[in-house]
């Protein structure tokens, strides 16, 4: 029973830490925009040779 004293305010902190965390990944712009990194990857950078068959 008295290992509660210890986890309760180790588990405590984590949540701080956690919380805190996630307050400086909104404040920093992580979430602003989350549909144009995945689409990124399917972009084509160079353009494909013309192929003009002559």
């Amino acid at each position: 029973m008295t290992i509660l004293l210890l986890l309760v305010p180790i588990s405590l902190l984590l949540l701080g830490a956690a919380i805190a965390a996630f307050a400086w990944a909104v404040r920093a712009g992580q979430f602003d925009d989350l549909d144009t990194p995945a689409l990124e990857v399917l972009i084509d950078e160079t353009p494909a040779p013309d192929d003009d068959g002559g």
